[in-house]
């Protein structure tokens, strides 16, 4: 039987040396295993068996990778296959294809198909890296490696769990909801029999939110008038009075390009894929909107975003930078970026604009067919008009003017 000792001190010695080993020659060790060596100097342990009376030789691996030890144990199980009639090289190519289809079924394999398949059915920038952003971070370390049909309730919901006590609660929810997805599309692929996130319903509680609870007009000067104390750099308070303004989605303005922005035409054309309901949309710009964009591009005009993140300029403002200054401003669980949506709403409705207008420019879904074969281009006019008279208000309210403007035309339901 072989020794550590003498396997590593064996040495090539020249064939061509007379009563010198051959070029390649072989340490035996016991039932067939032996460890041949190499003129090259690699030490390769070999197993030499005979099924059906025809020899042959399965390669275990190298030495040191492969101890003795480790050698010998890998030939036990090697002389156990044969004895059953099964070649170890044939063993080992099986086990191998397992391996190789159970890492298709891992939670990550199967993740990174369903986000495949979701780029390719149109998921807006933001929304893929949203996804992607929270799946590397919150779980793929947990359960990425995991055979996808093997994943628990227990451990989808310490998961969940341990991202609301950190606070993120919109994260937890959306992670929960990704989970069905991508079971769902484990299921519809035979990777999976369930979907275990589906118990999780109603496991993590959103808060009660007021964030979008509409100012009246005393808050909304008052707002307006606190946003140069809020501390943050002047594209970011341009940002929040251009929300007032536009009464756009903070996702639409964070990420705006500007390619879309006409300010000779006074106009802002957000693309379909920027989109919340994938539909182009056009926000007329009053001359208050015009100043403010002039000003910003006199800042960022350079760069593609109207406003790029400070730390990564190639990308857009992040998503937290307003709200973050809103709280500064004393609004922390009170008001967001969203709220000016809700409060140009809420007050355009009491001037008696028309519902219709207004929802054109909120830029909602219209559920009304005939309404929404209209072209959009017929309200531009309209729409035109009340951006102008909604930006006269907020600067009436910032005078002192309290009086809320009533339009005589008949309100159309």
């Amino acid at each position: 039987m072989l020794t550590d000792i003498e396997i590593r001190k064996a040495k090539y010695k020249n064939k061509n040396q007379p009563n010198e080993w051959p070029s390649v020659y072989k340490l035996s060790d016991q039932g067939g295993l032996y460890i041949e060596i190499r003129s090259s100097g690699s030490k390769l342990w070999r197993y030499r068996y005979r099924i059906d009376g025809k020899e042959s030789v399965f390669a275990i691996g190298a030495y040191p990778e492969i101890s003795l030890e480790k050698a010998r144990e890998v030939h036990k199980g090697a002389r156990q296959l044969v004895k059953q009639g099964i070649h170890p090289s044939h063993a080992r190519s099986a086990n191998k294809a397992e391996q190789i289809a159970k890492n298709k079924t891992t939670f990550k394999a199967v993740a990174l198909e369903w986000i495949e398949q979701g780029k390719a059915g149109g998921w807006s920038g933001y929304y893929l890296r949203q996804v992607e952003h929270s799946l590397k971070n919150d779980v793929y370390p947990a359960i990425g490696g995991l055979p996808i049909r093997s994943i628990s309730p227990a451990q989808l919901l310490e998961i969940l769990k341990r991202i609301e006590k950190r606070g993120a609660v919109t994260v937890a929810l959306n992670i929960r909801g990704w989970f069905s997805q991508i079971f769902r599309f484990a299921v519809s692929t035979l990777r999976a029999d369930s979907d275990p996130a589906a118990a999780l319903r109603g496991a993590i509680k959103r808060g009660k939110v007021q964030h979008s609870k509409p100012l009246s007009k005393s808050e909304l000067a008052k707002l307006e008038g606190k946003i140069d104390e809020c501390g943050g750099n002047q594209q970011t308070k341009i940002a929040l009075r251009l929300l007032m303004h536009t009464f756009l989605r903070t996702g639409e303005l964070r990420q705006a390009k500007w390619s879309e922005v006409d300010l000779e035409g006074c106009t802002w054309t957000i693309p379909a894929e920027r989109m919340k309901m994938r539909e182009k949309h056009i926000v007329p710009l009053s001359r208050q909107a015009i100043v403010l964009l002039a000003e910003l591009h006199s800042l960022t005009g350079s760069r593609e975003h109207l406003f790029p993140n400070k730390r990564k300029p190639k990308t857009c403002m992040s998503n937290t930078t307003i709200n973050r200054c809103l709280e500064r401003m004393g609004y922390a669980g009170q008001f967001s970026g969203h709220g000016f949506r809700a409060t140009a709403s809420t007050l355009l409705n009491e001037m008696a604009y028309r519902p219709d207008l207004i929802e054109r420019q909120l830029a909602h879904k219209e559920r009304n067919r005939v309404r929404a074969s209209y072209n959009q281009a017929e309200y531009i006019k309209e729409r035109t008009e009340m951006m102008q008279h909604w930006s006269d208000f907020i600067d009436n309210l910032m005078k002192g003017d309290n009086v809320l403007p009533i339009r005589s035309e008949v309100r159309i339901g």
